[in-house]
């Protein structure tokens, strides 16, 4: 039975996680103003895998004995990686097209692409609260998605980060297949190898290197948006497991929604109000319906 005091601390870390996720989308776009977007993700993923495998060097392991990466997990690695190169280029491309505040809330999209996946893959079970909550975060996904009330036409950011979503919807899935395994070594896989993927493609499609400052500006932001981050989320699952960890972390996208105002000061419109009410509700739904399905 897991003390109150170490409860408190996990769901803390698993708000930090998402808060710290969160800056991705509002200084993203602000690197994406002097950075291409294969090239800003390729950086970002860098960061994420160079970050972590210094941190593994300092923190105390974790008492339980991993296993590591073995022949039969080849198909998950590769699945994941090769997911986790096309996730931050769509991403990009769609925060430098869109607004970063609705790419924040778009993210949301990757709980009804994992939750669908895992269903028709792996057969795992979904309650009518969740479909509800899936129906709810696709009609504000696509309330989101169009330019505006006085057009029907189809908004090319918001498409981008979807296409993101799911891919990182695919990702989970191959993921879960690996949680048993060494955490270090997947996020160190997953941050190298998809950077070092990203780059390859931004090299072949000739965009230019970034000044230093610039690439250690997105090296670092790869490793607080996304090492730290997931660092954080995992020590927040050995308490809490990694269901009610994923309900906490769902913050995340309404954190970097606040974010992209305050920073970017993006403007606020009717449409994308009703989009986030209609988003709130159905993050909840999914909060509520993953703590009510998990132990205390």
């Amino acid at each position: 039975m897991k003390s109150t005091h170490d409860r408190g601390r996990a769901i803390l870390l698993a708000f930090s996680a998402a808060a710290f996720y969160a800056v991705n989308f509002p200084f993203s776009k602000l690197l994406l103003k002097d950075i291409a977007p294969t090239m800003l993700a390729a950086l970002l993923y860098l960061g994420a895998g160079i970050g972590v495998g210094i941190l593994s060097l300092f923190v105390r392991k974790d008492r339980r004995n991993y296993e590591r990466l073995g022949k039969s997990d080849l198909p998950y690695v590769i699945g994941m990686i090769v997911l986790d190169i096309a996730a931050p280029i769509f991403l990009m491309i769609g925060v430098r097209r869109g607004t970063s505040a609705s790419a924040s809330l778009l993210g949301n999209f990757e709980i009804v692409a994992t939750t669908i996946i895992a269903l028709a893959v792996f057969k795992e079970a979904v309650s009518k609260r969740l479909w509800l909550a899936i129906v709810l975060i696709t009609l504000a996904s696509a309330i989101l998605s169009f330019e505006g009330a006085e057009s029907f036409r189809l908004s090319s950011g918001s498409l981008f980060v979807l296409l993101a979503a799911s891919c990182w919807g695919f990702e989970n899935n191959c993921t879960r297949k690996l949680s048993a395994k060494n955490t270090y070594q997947i996020v160190i896989l997953k941050g190298l190898g998809s950077g070092l993927g990203a780059l390859l493609i931004a090299l072949l499609l000739r965009e230019p290197f970034p000044d230093i400052w610039q690439i250690a500006a997105s090296l670092m932001l790869g490793f607080v948006a996304y090492g730290l981050s997931i660092f954080l989320y995992i020590r927040a699952q050995n308490t809490l497991g990694a269901a009610k960890t994923s309900a906490y972390y769902a913050a995340a996208p309404f954190i970097g929604a606040i974010l992209s105002f305050l920073i970017l000061k993006e403007s606020l419109t009717w449409l994308y109000l009703l989009a986030l009410a209609v988003m709130i509700a159905g993050t909840l739904l999914v909060v509520s319906d993953t703590v009510r399905r998990q132990p205390s």
